[in-house]
């Protein structure tokens, strides 16, 4: 019996650390009319995790797992983190957002960016009180936040309130950066802009050619034996900011492949680790 009163115990404290938040109330930017065929499926949405509030650091991040922008890897690279980011003291958001589709999107590129651009609006909007609000991205969901970093000037999204859309800083973990043909991962490529995409899609949706000085700070990490997305996108992004002065650094493994979330082959939460201790020299 005192085992069963145990498990509900928990239970109530995980509902009450987590609360689900459609990021659009009525319809749904750059929709087609076929968006309610699988309405439920494609409903852009936060989950919601709140830290005590005896440790709040009145910090966010908005976490975009990845998945080639054919899936989303909710669990590893999203829930499991905002998890340990709470007991840090961070509020966390975990971003389900639309994946790139022609038969839900006009424009299937900026889709997930318009998620992403909402993502900031809404929790600044909903929580004032936050001092600063960054994002963390996991492979292809890192080419998402390396977007959402560099094209924060435009918006994508209504915002008569011109609330800020910039990330005060970013996490890229293992992530897709460039779009060109020697170094991207082209899963990704081929769901975001397509299989023949024109030299100025490239160059769009390559965030290293879309950096400036204005760009937050950034920190890195990525396996040297990363087969699916090498870290060459890292490098390149890193030279890119480099030469814009907007500081960055990079955690490497010599060997950890791609996709290892909190948990690396061959460390257990090392690069967790080392991005807290970044983060407290953001603050």
């Amino acid at each position: 019996m005192k085992k069963v009163f145990m498990i509900l115990c928990s239970l109530i404290s995980f509902v009450q650390a987590q609360e689900t938040i459609n990021l659009y109330t009525d319809s749904i930017p750059n929709a087609t009319d076929k968006e309610a065929v699988n309405l439920e499926k494609n409903v852009p949405r936060l989950f919601a995790y709140t830290p005590d509030k005896g440790i709040d650091k009145n910090i966010a991040v908005l976490i975009i797992p990845g998945g080639g922008y054919s899936h989303i890897a909710m669990d590893h690279e999203g829930h499991a983190v905002a998890k340990e980011l709470i007991k840090n003291g961070y509020s966390a958001f975990v971003l389900q957002y639309r994946l790139p589709s022609p038969n839900i999107m006009r424009d299937k590129s900026i889709g997930p960016l318009q998620d992403a651009q909402r993502s900031m609006q809404l929790i600044r909007t909903l929580h004032p009180e936050f001092r600063k609000v960054g994002v963390i991205g996991f492979s292809a969901g890192g080419h998402l936040a390396s977007t959402l970093i560099t094209k924060f000037k435009k918006d994508y999204i209504a915002n008569p309130s011109h609330i800020s859309l910039r990330p005060d800083f970013a996490g890229l973990i293992y992530p897709v950066i460039s779009m060109e043909n020697d170094i991207t991962h082209k899963g990704s490529r081929i769901n975001l802009i397509g299989e023949n995409p024109s030299e100025d899609q490239i160059k769009l949706f390559s965030s290293n050619l879309q950096v400036s000085s204005e760009v937050c700070p950034v920190f890195f990490v990525h396996a040297k034996d990363d087969m699916a997305v090498p870290i060459e996108n890292s490098y390149r992004m890193m030279a890119a900011l480099d030469k814009s002065k907007v500081p960055n650094k990079l955690y490497t493994f010599e060997q950890g492949g791609h996709g290892f979330g909190l948990i690396n082959k061959t460390s257990d939460k090392l690069w967790f680790d080392a991005f807290l201790s970044w983060l407290k020299t953001q603050d």
